[in-house]
């Protein structure tokens, strides 16, 4: 009864978000399932497990509901100063209309790569990817699907060096590098990369020929771009923001190690590095007040544009709290405990039975990292005690979290299609085949060569 409850909520879930029914509603029932069907304290369940635990709904909202105002309020200023207007255009110039996926692609996997959270990317990127898809004319969806392609998938589990919690929760389990299984971890991007980018133009061809255009949210404020719309800023100006947000955001990456005293940068520095989620949340309001500064369209009426910024925050944050607290809920039942032992008890070869539990624990809790940092505190030792090498084991392990984890009903999906105001209908395809089909296919094939001996 335990486990198809557990089984049932997940479907359910998934079920209801593919209806289009509103995700904090279905994650508040999905968990009502959970927790009837496994005999859970109610009140403990809905008030601790939910709501304020580890991960509850509201531990996450009050950790990064501060990154994500931040992230809303400077993609509204850089739309409606038109700044993000004016580098989509100057880059179509210089590149052509037809590399938008490409460019956003890069865009977002340079920015992930820097250790940027795929939020704060979602929310710099966004605006710049709009104009540059009105440009093009390439459908909405798409630009979903290259922004998860470039945030969600090789540079947050598979190129080696790279600063993202995947990463991080693997070296500090198995006491290996970033670096860990370098060759692995590149051919796992490149192939990622390669089948998202085939994917995206193929599907880009195929919308251009059926007539499939641009089609703007409700909350899209996209102005005009030449003549018969407002003057756009030189580029190099409206670079400055986005600049400068970056710049700041890298700052403790590309310092650490030197030595600069004790005095106010060396302080600054020691604050930046402490503060994952505050440091780029200030860099975003301090970004989006040299914008307002910057561009006569936003100046005036400043104030009442990063208000409008802050409502676009509201769903997103809370639409992702609500399904991270339903994995709050999951992970207290006792068949996720036992369906963890029946994994690692399994037949199958050890590098294969740790792909699929890991891959199933993050499926099942929809949070790679969660999923990721369950697998190495119960399971991960079992596996070394196999003979896997710990090197290999991080690298497999971490791209194979980022695959099915995935599904309709992961937080980070949540916040894609609530921010870019899609739905599941309209986008999950693009952003399934991406973000699971394709990672699962090059983590299998990565567990191949390993068997070769290659």
């Amino acid at each position: 009864m335990e486990f198809a409850g557990l089984i049932g909520s997940v479907a359910l879930l998934i079920w209801l978000a593919l209806r289009g029914i509103d995700i904090v509603f279905a994650a508040l029932i999905c968990a009502m399932v959970v927790i009837l069907t496994n005999d859970l304290p109610l009140a403990k369940s809905l008030t601790e497990y939910f709501a304020t635990g580890p991960l509850g709904a509201f531990s996450f909202a009050g950790r990064f509901y501060l990154l994500f105002i931040a992230g809303a309020v400077f993609g509204r200023i850089m739309g409606e100063s038109h700044a993000a207007s004016s580098l989509a255009m100057a880059l179509i110039r210089r590149l052509g209309a037809h590399r938008a996926l490409l460019i956003c692609t890069i865009s977002c996997a340079l920015l992930t790569y820097g250790g940027v959270v795929v939020f704060v990317v979602i929310f710099a990127i966004y605006p710049l990817g709009l104009k540059l898809l009105q440009e093009s004319n390439i459908p909405k969806r798409l630009l979903l699907g290259a922004i998860a392609l470039g945030s969600g998938t090789f540079t947050l589990t598979a190129l080696p060096g790279t600063p993202s919690i995947h990463n991080v929760i693997s070296a500090s389990a198995l006491g290996t590098d970033l670096f860990a299984a370098p060759w692995l971890g590149l051919i796992g991007a490149v192939l990622m990369f390669s089948f998202g980018m085939l994917y995206l133009e193929r599907e880009r061809v195929k919308a251009e020929a059926a007539g499939e255009g641009f089609v703007p949210g409700p909350r899209d404020d996209i102005a005009a771009a030449g003549a018969e719309g407002p003057p756009l800023p030189p580029w190099p100006l409206a670079l400055l923001p986005l600049v400068f947000v970056i710049g700041t955001i890298l700052m403790p990456r590309l310092l650490k190690g030197v030595d600069l005293g004790s005095g106010v940068p060396a302080s600054i520095l020691q604050f930046a590095s402490a503060q994952p989620v505050l440091w780029p949340s200030m860099a975003l309001f301090v970004g989006s007040a040299i914008a307002i500064a910057l561009f006569p369209a936003v100046r005036r009426h400043g104030l009442s544009v990063a208000g409008r910024g802050t409502q676009d925050a509201i769903m997103p944050l809370i639409n992702t709290a609500a399904v991270i607290g339903f994995g709050g809920v999951v992970t207290q039942t006792s068949g996720f405990a036992d369906f963890t032992t029946l994994v690692l008890n399994s037949d199958l070869p050890p590098l294969l039975s740790a792909f699929f539990s890991v891959s199933l624990v993050s499926a099942i809790t929809g949070s790679a990292s969660g999923g990721l940092q369950i697998f190495m505190q119960s399971m991960a030792p079992a596996y070394l005690e196999m003979g896997i090498a710990p090197e290999v084991l991080h690298r497999v392990t971490t791209m194979a979290s980022g695959g099915v984890d995935s599904l309709p009903h992961c937080g980070a999906v949540v916040a894609m299609l609530t921010i870019t105001q899609l739905t599941h209908r309209q986008a999950y395809k693009d952003v399934g085949i991406i973000t699971v089909v394709f990672p699962v296919l090059a983590t299998l094939i990565v567990i191949g060569l390993v068997a070769l001996g290659l």
